[in-house]
């Protein structure tokens, strides 16, 4: 998430910026809902194969979010405080819990499909995440 001298301020904030920076996550969760409808699809299952899907885009939607903090925080310049940090991860985890647990319900059995799917883009971008910081590391 370096910004580049020629980035506008505004535009080094913006959730687009998120976007950009984020392209294979991106792609990574799409072919994870694609393989979701492919795999789940040709079983019959495609309220299952919807529900993983939304769970992808349901972590997506909160790494993006996370990223965009992340980054006004860094363009800021200001220092966060460990209460705002926990405070801001609380709210949005709770968000994405009671939507989560919501969706898995009203669409229950697949539904827990969801919370698989949610689960299963937490570690792959996690996972994505890691790799070039231990490459980083292992250069020092």
């Amino acid at each position: 998430m370096t910004s580049t001298p020629s980035t506008a301020p505004s535009e080094s904030r913006s959730p687009l910026r998120v976007v950009k920076d984020q392209r294979k996550t991106i792609m990574v969760a799409l072919v994870l809902a694609v393989a979701a409808y492919w795999i789940a699809g040709q079983l019959g299952e495609w309220r299952l194969a919807t529900a993983i899907a939304i769970g992808v885009g349901l972590g997506l939607v909160n790494h993006l979010v996370t990223e965009w903090w992340l980054l006004r925080i860094i363009t800021s310049g200001e220092q966060p405080t460990k209460g705002r940090m926990v405070a801001s991860t609380i709210t949005r985890l709770a968000v994405l819990t009671v939507v989560a647990v919501g969706v898995a319900v009203l669409m229950w059995p697949d539904g827990i499909g969801l919370l698989l799917g949610l689960a299963l883009f937490r570690l792959i971008a996690l996972v994505m995440t890691s790799l070039p910081l231990l490459k980083e590391l292992k250069q020092q």
